[in-house]
């Protein structure tokens, strides 16, 4: 199967979802406002921010806006993403601004122009491409993991749940959200969960984390101007052991 996050539409779109204003996004007055920002929110929103800010790791980074805000609140912070197109424009806003097209419908597009919020510091990010079923044997031990919307897009999701008590050091912060979206394209039906996602990770994850929070965030991506995807994930917080 090819990678679908190689190509220029999902790399548009997701810089658009990451970067993107609210009326840029959603002009819709009676759309789902409160679903704007989700990769800014999953870390604002879960982090424990009496924590004070040393090494993060964050997974499935996509274009890397996540990993610029934690970075803007003094963490050191490594992205990474299986999409080498992402992780190039994710290393190329460090520098700052970056084109792209809106796709409105057909063949008519709005140019656009990226740029990574401010606050971040030079030398405390790094972007890398890499696998986050197959990870580097010295990725680690850091004191917080970010892992938003990543396990349903991997073929095999637990060998990911395998390596993360090995990733974070004893007090370290995982934060985790799903929308719990298994698709056959993406995971193999015989590595999707029994019973509910839920109840599967609590499970695989209880041993050596500590669940502390538990929150529903909304995300809406943007399509074309008249199609979105609105969900659900479920945003959550663990604490090593």
């Amino acid at each position: 199967m090819d990678n679908i996050y190689e190509t220029r539409r999902l790399l548009d779109e997701y810089l658009l979802f990451h970067y993107g204003s609210a009326t840029e996004v959603l002009p819709w007055a009676e759309g789902p406002q409160q679903a704007l920002g989700f990769a800014a929110r999953s870390v604002h929103e879960l982090l424990d921010r009496t924590q004070l800010p040393a090494q993060a790791l964050d997974l499935g980074c996509a274009v890397g806006r996540s990993s610029f805000e934690l970075a803007a609140l003094g963490w050191q912070v490594r992205g990474m993403d299986f999409s080498h197109r992402f992780v190039q424009a994710a290393e190329a806003l460090k520098q700052g601004p970056l084109p792209y097209r809106r796709w409105e419908q057909g063949h008519v597009y709005t140019d656009l122009s990226a740029q990574a919020p401010q606050g971040w510091q030079a030398g405390g990010l790094s972007f890398f491409q890499g696998d986050a079923m197959h990870l580097p044997q010295d990725l680690g031990p850091v004191d917080l993991v970010h892992a938003a919307n990543l396990l349903c897009r991997l073929s095999q999701p637990q060998l990911l749940l395998q390596r993360l008590p090995d990733l974070l050091r004893s007090g370290g912060q995982l934060l985790l959200t799903t929308p719990c979206t298994w698709l056959a394209e993406f995971t193999p039906p015989q590595h999707w969960p029994q019973g509910s996602t839920q109840d599967w990770l609590k499970a695989a994850l209880g041993a050596d984390f500590e669940l502390e929070l538990e929150r529903d965030l909304p995300f809406v991506i943007r399509e074309h101007a008249r199609k979105y995807q609105w969900s659900v994930a479920w945003g959550t917080r663990w604490r090593r052991r």
